[in-house]
């Protein structure tokens, strides 16, 4: 059986209300995100040769150190062009966030 995509709906397996950059600086952070969900899920994708669609809809809002923590994070874990050709941004409550994601993606710097 072949996967023809992963998903993360994070308002419902995250959270409704995503916090700041750092889990120091409180609950819900990017930091977490990336390392529960996005991380593993992004890995999956890879392995099964699919995309990963991110559904950011449902959510009270999203800080951008959230999402450049998470999504920049990401991509200078495997690189942006690595990143951009997994991952789907689907965000109809407000659709700038996939555009700002997109642009902390392409921004970010592989760590070496």
């Amino acid at each position: 059986m072949t996967i023809q995509r992963l998903e993360i709906n994070v308002a419902v397996e995250f959270t409704p209300t995503p916090g700041p950059r750092k889990r120091v600086e409180g609950e819900f952070s990017g930091e977490d995100f990336l390392a529960k969900l996005l991380r593993p899920r992004f890995v999956a994708a890879v392995q099964a040769g699919a995309p990963l669609r991110v559904n950011l809809d449902g959510a009270a809002g999203y800080p951008t150190s959230f999402l450049e923590e998470a999504f920049g994070g990401l991509a200078r874990e495997f690189s942006s062009e690595k990143v951009a050709g997994i991952i789907e941004i689907l965000c109809n409550d407000e659709p700038y966030l996939a555009e700002d994601i997109y642009k902390f993606i392409r921004e970010a710097k592989t760590v070496k």
